[in-house]
């Protein structure tokens, strides 16, 4: 009797052979970001904001470009050697974000990403004071912040300077993953989350390169590794029925939502194919009206987009 495979079941045979980590490329990933933000502020109810963290993601692109080659001259990856071994171990991120030593230069990174949108011109006042207030704001209070930002990925006390903080922690993570080799970095124990940082995914993409054609990875919102899982799942509880797909009606067909009946979570899921432009980050920010759509639908995010939050109830 022929045996007929479900496309999960095919894929799942397929693992061996496709990259099952690909790590981010540190010359473009913000200012691809940068570029797709730009494309998709064009004509949208949120425009001037897509256009607001387009600056900033420019920003961090030069930031980036600084950090990787000193983080290097500092010979980082060989002191990572130990590290990298037990989280080969025990499986576990080799760059863990809870609990990780952040460095002083983080906030350096911040203050310059801060400096670069008060002084880009068309935004409103009150953007700069915000970046004036972060760039004023004592080391412990600003270290706060970036804790509490780690600790609960989805809410913040202070919404308006979140966007900042936790763009300076893209930074400072995208750098030091920039340090590593592919082999450095392997699937853990835990699949929901990043194999390099542990921070929750902000959606995924089924990517249409020659490497990777038809896969589906989930794309992580701080330090941009992507890492494989079979299509038709849950990104949250994993399971693989009740699994539907929701679009915005005369929406872009690249960008859905995936809902699960189980669980009653959704993540958005991108089609390389249908658009070669789009961003996990970008498209993700962009496409607010699904979100609307799926919480009128009952659903609710599994996780947060690291450029817009929610205010911590009181």
């Amino acid at each position: 009797m022929q045996r007929i495979l479900d496309p999960a079941q095919i894929e799942g045979f397929a693992e061996r052979s496709l990259p099952r980590v690909r790590l981010a490329d540190p010359r473009s990933l913000f200012a691809r970001r940068a570029q797709r933000l730009r494309e998709l502020a064009q004509g949208h109810s949120l425009g001037d904001y897509l256009l607001l963290m387009a600056t900033v993601a420019e920003g961090q692109q030069l930031a980036l470009d600084s950090l990787v080659p000193a983080l290097r001259a500092e010979q980082f990856p060989q002191q990572l050697g130990r590290q990298i071994e037990l989280a080969h171990e025990h499986r576990m991120p080799p760059l863990q974000i809870a609990g990780w030593p952040r460095s002083p230069r983080w906030r350096d990174i911040l203050n310059d990403l801060c400096g670069t949108v008060a002084a880009a011109p068309g935004f409103p006042a009150g953007v700069r004071s915000v970046c004036e207030r972060i760039r004023s704001s004592p080391q412990p209070e600003i270290e706060a912040q970036a804790d509490s930002l780690v600790l609960a990925p989805a809410v913040a006390a202070e919404v308006s300077t979140a966007p900042f903080v936790m763009a300076a922690l893209q930074v400072y993570w995208a750098g030091m993953a920039a340090t590593l080799k592919g082999g450095d970095v392997s699937p853990i124990d835990v699949v929901g989350v990043c194999p390099l940082c542990g921070t929750l995914p902000v959606a995924s993409i089924v990517r249409s390169d020659k490497h990777s054609p038809g896969y589906r990875y989930l794309h992580c919102g701080l330090c941009a590794t992507e890492w494989h899982m079979v299509r038709i799942t849950c990104s949250h509880c994993f399971a693989n029925e009740g699994i539907l797909y929701h679009t915005v009606e005369n929406g872009s067909q690249a960008v859905r939502a995936e809902s699960c009946g189980q669980c009653h979570t959704y993540r958005k899921i991108l089609y390389q194919e249908k658009d070669p432009g789009v961003e996990p980050v970008a498209d993700d920010l962009a496409s607010i009206a699904l979100d609307l759509l799926m919480s009128e639908e009952g659903f609710h995010r599994a996780s947060g987009n690291p450029l817009l939050w929610q205010k911590t109830e009181e």
